[in-house]
């Protein structure tokens, strides 16, 4: 599906717009459809995995799906045109320092503001320390991802929870999970979605367009608001006090409104995804165990669920439970 409105190929940004009026005479309908074309998950073939967590013994892996930077390209080639596009890059470097045994290495940053020229401009920001192999091709490859997650294009890959898998030799993982039905084109394509957990495209059809004007930093609003939204969404579900322990522990606040850096804001969410992991499995456990052994067990580990602050002391609960499971298996 090609989207081609007027002045699209001109190559400059569109210039600003009163609010609810399309850029360059765009119509509403024209821009629906292509944002609508932007979130269509990617085909299965370019869809891709990789553990981002360990278990505490190393023998299970937290995998999660990404998309190569080829994959975003093609699609805004595909409803753009190559004409339609462009992007920029500006890198900087810290002040190296002492990291490892290795030697000092500086932090990579590397800011990437895309543009659409009918839509309007987004940035993003990616970071890597610069002793890790490849460390400027992957932050401008976050970067670019990032801006255009604000789009609404590779967004759904947000909403997905991962999977954890048996490690084998060399820690490679046993097994490639498979994708919810959900985040494949026909199951998007056919009204299937995630749970509402994250408002995906508030920001981004915000007056009609997508032109960051409110960015006050490397880091877009966009960005930093879904993953506060994101983070302040677990609360429920993993309980008041691991929330806040989680928050206090990673980056030692009481409102994830107050982290300012997306790479935080990102690691504390993962922490509060492996804590909905984590109660689930706890709960699945305890619901297959008389109400008799899961007080032993816990009693044996001074670790009542409803005291737990932290993902260590409820992987201990977890791990002891499901192997009381285990022995009531076995024949």
């Amino acid at each position: 599906m090609n989207f081609i409105p007027s002045q699209v190929g001109s190559g400059l940004p569109p210039a600003a717009s009163p609010p609810n009026v399309p850029s360059h005479g765009v119509k509403h309908e024209q821009l629906d459809e292509a944002l609508q074309a932007l979130a269509i998950p990617f085909e299965l073939v370019v869809v891709q995995w990789r553990v981002t967590e360990y278990s505490d013994d190393g023998t299970h892996g937290l995998m999660l799906p990404y998309a190569d930077p080829r994959a975003y390209s093609d699609r805004l080639n595909d409803v753009f045109t190559p004409a339609g596009w462009s992007r920029k890059y500006a890198v900087q470097a810290s002040a190296p320092v002492q990291r490892s045994r290795r030697g000092p290495a500086a932090k990579i940053l590397v800011t990437c503001e895309v543009t659409i020229a009918c839509i309007g401009s987004n940035s993003g920001t990616g970071e890597e320390w610069s002793d890790k192999e490849n460390a400027l091709t992957a932050a401008e490859a976050q970067a670019f991802k990032r801006a255009l997650s604000c789009f609404g294009l590779g967004r759904y890959l947000y909403d997905i929870d991962g999977e954890w898998v048996e490690l084998g030799e060399h820690r490679l993982p046993t097994k490639i999970p498979k994708l919810p039905r959900w985040a494949t084109p026909n199951g998007w394509l056919a009204g299937l979605r995630p749970k509402p957990k994250r408002n995906r495209h508030a920001l981004v059809r915000a007056n009609g367009h997508a032109r960051n004007a409110g960015h006050t930093g490397p880091e877009t609003n966009c960005d930093r608001q879904s993953l506060v939204a994101a983070i302040e969404a677990t609360e429920n579900k993993i309980g008041k006090r691991l929330y806040r322990g989680l928050l206090k522990n990673v980056v030692r606040v009481w409102s994830p409104q107050q982290i300012q850096e997306t790479a935080a804001l990102e690691k504390v969410l993962a922490q509060m995804q492996g804590a909905e992991r984590g109660i689930a499995r706890l709960e699945a456990a305890q619901a297959r165990l008389a109400p008799e052994v899961v007080r032993r067990v816990i009693s044996s580990l001074n670790a009542p669920p409803a005291k737990v602050e932290d993902l260590q002391t409820l992987h201990t609960l977890v791990v002891a439970l499901e192997k009381e499971v285990d022995a009531q298996a076995q024949p």
